[in-house]
């Protein structure tokens, strides 16, 4: 469910529209901001570090519109072509590679271009690589026998003689000097995974790229899933052809096992592979990261299946020794990388190692708080980095003597860069200037002498500088998105405030409001409850609230984001751990007492409530209408969890347990559990093509809704995934939806 959160965040932030007619004027429409590139946001290519940190390079387009790569260095921004289009021309073809990502061989002397890809579960991580040679001027495609687009996570070796991939779940090695291939495991086929992953560990752990290369080239490390026992859930998709298809999907459901994992390296001159003995039931188990120290050792994580232990093993490949040198529990569930706003590393579970890697770094929450610790691969003893009564929300590198990392001690609806020294002996130092509130992230150099800083506010998208560090002076403005800003001041614009509220319970309650403008205190105005409120997401924070809140405040409603219990603000452990086997429950509870604050004032009019929600939005949209109808008026639920025993097994059971334990948990927290509540207005909307969140909620919930007798309106989106994005006009469509049906049940018209 997290990630239709991510992709909302995303679209909000970035303003993104679609090509189309233009309109001009003070009052936004659907059509301006879906069918049209007015409002269109510029954003920052992904960069690659080279040279230490004293340059780097980013995908651009020529004067024709070709991609190239053009290189910036660092102190002043100076650009020039690193690899033009024309260089990365094929043979016999008219026009340059698309470049779509690209990484550089460790000696900088080749790049590894991938292009025309092709979609695996969320991402497009199947396609073709390219090497283009600096020193010979040659280009080559990797793996040419092979069928087009069917290659992944091509990497260069650390001594720069070979290539490995995946293709058809297996891995290869291929030397680019002589185009030798040779297959380094052979039984993969679908069921038998090896180098990548299935469908639960890429969407729950954000795992997609399953190998690696030893610091010596001479092996492979790498993942093997056995899911050959994960039952099968078929979508149907009835509109491309004249009889429908049954599309099948390997979905491990809550309360059922995982695939079975294990870690294993391959020898890449005599093809042996040496299975890591990682003890415990294979299937018992997640192996969330693996990664090398160096040429000859490991670090292995493992969490059980219940993710409230997690283990770390290091593994000597020479020796085969194995041994545990620390161990983590919690009551409630132990979390890898954790979800924030400031943190663009979701799926990169690695360690950041230092003390010449014989340190790991590792954020906990054992103290109440979450905080960095040094721990020691020697005898995993452990130091902390962070003291004092805050949370940590991600951390970015190591410099020297300092630790870079993001909090905001005061305020958890904002992020800023912090320093604090290595050895646990100094201070805490705010390394963004004061000029920047509101939410700041960060891409540092390897040298920590630089970094891309991106940041936004509530009223602002975002800009992108080249900045010096420590002293965080601006080198360059990469993207100011000064036209989007400039347009947007011709808009009549909202208004938006931060706020508190002490529910019934004592729970104080960070919110965001957004008021139309020209706002009068002595009016009452109809009232849109935006609402997620589960451990993946959080809402009321200080980044911009995008074009649909400005164009819903244009039309005369206000609109509120509240954080619950159990959502990932920076307010301490208790805070978020609170929602352990009370998904659905207590964040529902401390949204609804919160809404009855909100509804104390003055200019809200508390007979025109409403209440909308996307994914775990969705469901707590559900179990708001449900469980408080005397609260919420009207309702619209977007890709619900109807039953959370529908959902999958990794992110369910990590807060919920096994359902095997505490049935009557997950009843009670499902929203289905409480449908003959109903008495609002509800619609209900779900893609058919939902391999996240499956259609099959709706029609349980539409079921029971018929069987209590109650009136509700429904949207089916055919062959639409999780993001209801798929297919022309397809946005435009569901947000005149959702906003007909704001309007019409507010008493209110377009």
């Amino acid at each position: 469910m997290k990630t239709i959160h991510k992709l909302l965040l995303t679209l909000l932030l970035s303003g993104t529209a679609w090509l189309g007619a233009q309109e001009t004027g003070p009052e936004l429409t659907l059509d301006r901001i879906y069918n049209s590139s007015e409002f269109r946001a510029e954003r920052q290519r992904p960069v690659f570090w080279v040279e230490g940190g004293t340059a780097f390079v980013t995908i651009e387009r020529d004067e024709k519109g070709a991609d190239q790569l053009i290189k910036y260095i660092s102190k002043n921004n100076k650009s020039s072509i690193y690899l033009s289009a024309s260089a990365i021309t094929p043979e016999g073809a008219d026009k340059g590679l698309n470049i779509e990502d690209f990484t550089l061989s460790p000696d900088e002397s080749k790049v590894l271009i991938f292009t025309n890809s092709s979609r695996v579960w969320r991402s497009n991580t199947k396609g073709d690589y390219w090497v283009y040679d600096f020193d010979s001027g040659n280009l080559s495609r990797i793996g040419k026998d092979f069928p087009s687009s069917s290659l992944m996570f091509a990497k260069f070796s650390r001594d720069n003689a070979f290539v490995a991939y995946v293709q058809g779940f297996n891995i290869y090695k291929e030397d680019f000097t002589t185009g030798e291939v040779t297959q380094l495991t052979k039984d993969g086929d679908g069921d038998i995974i090896n180098g990548t992953f299935d469908w639960v560990y890429e969407e729950e752990f954000g795992m997609r790229d399953g190998f690696s290369w030893s610091p010596d080239a001479s092996k492979i490390a790498f993942w093997q899933l056995d899911a050959s026992d994960i039952g099968t859930f078929y979508m149907i998709n009835n509109t491309d052809s004249v009889y429908a298809k049954p599309v099948p999907l390997q979905y491990p459901k809550v309360g059922y096992d995982p695939s079975e994992t294990r870690v294993g390296v391959v020898d890449v001159n005599s093809v042996e592979i040496t299975w890591i003995p990682v003890p415990g039931d294979p299937v018992q188990h997640y192996l969330p990261a693996m990664q090398w120290v160096d040429e000859d050792l490991l670090l292995i994580q493992q969490l059980n299946r219940k993710q409230n232990e997690l283990r770390i093993y290091t593994y000597s490949p020479s020796s085969g020794d194995l041994q545990k040198i620390y161990t983590e529990t919690e009551d409630t569930w132990v979390d890898l990388r954790y979800p924030d706003i400031s943190s663009n590393q979701w799926g990169n579970n690695d360690f950041l190692l230092t003390d010449n890697n014989t340190s790991l770094l590792r954020m906990t929450e054992k103290d109440g708080w979450r905080h960095i610790y040094k721990i020691s691969l020697k005898d995993g003893s452990k130091t902390l980095l962070t003291p004092g009564e805050y949370d940590v929300a991600a951390y970015y590198a190591i410099t020297g003597k300092d630790m870079l990392f993001s909090a905001s001690p005061d305020d958890p609806a904002q992020r800023y860069l912090y320093s604090v020294p290595l050895n646990g002996e100094g201070t805490l130092k705010r390394l963004t200037p004061d000029d920047f509130s509101g939410v700041n992230t960060y891409n540092i150099a390897p040298d920590g002498k630089y970094a891309i800083h991106h940041h936004t506010d509530a009223e602002s998208p975002i800009t992108t500088r080249l900045v010096r560090l420590p002293d965080h002076k601006t080198v360059s403005v990469l993207v100011d998105n000064k036209v989007l800003k400039n347009k947007l001041q011709t808009l009549d614009r909202p208004s938006v405030e931060f706020f508190r509220v002490t529910t019934s319970e004592g729970v104080e309650v960070e919110g965001r409001m957004t008021k139309p403008s020209g706002f009068d205190p002595s009016k009452r105005y109809p009232v849109i409850f935006h609402v997620y409120g589960e451990p993946w997401g959080q809402m009321a924070t200080d980044s911009w609230i995008g074009l649909y809140d400005i164009f819903l405040a244009q039309k005369g409603f206000v609109i509120i984001n509240m954080d619950n219990r159990g959502t990932p603000s920076l307010k301490g452990s208790a805070w978020r751990k609170s929602i352990y086997r009370k998904l659905g429950v207590i964040n529902a509870d401390d949204q609804a007492l919160a809404a009855k604050e909100v509804l104390k004032w003055d200019f809200i009019d508390k007979e025109k409530v409403s209440v909308w929600g996307w994914s775990g939005g969705g469901s707590m949209t559900l179990n708001l209408m449900f469980r408080y109808p005397e609260i919420y008026k009207t309702g619209i639920a977007v890709a619900a969890v109807a039953n959370q025993l529908f959902y999958d097994n990794v992110y369910q059971e990590r807060y919920m347990g096994l359902p095997q334990e505490n049935p009557e948990d997950f009843i009670e927290g499902s929203p289905v559990t409480h449908a003959g509540n109903l008495e609002g207005n509800l619609l209900i909307i779900h893609g058919t093509g939902d391999d996240n969140v499956h259609y099959q909620n709706m029609e349980y919930l539409v079921n029971e809704l018929i069987r209590q007798n109650k009136q509700f309106r429904m949207m089916a989106y055919p062959n639409r995934s999780h993001g209801i994005y798929e297919g022309a006009n397809t946005q435009w469509h569901l947000y005149t939806l959702i906003t007909n049906y704001l309007l019409e049940n507010n008493g209110m018209t377009q």
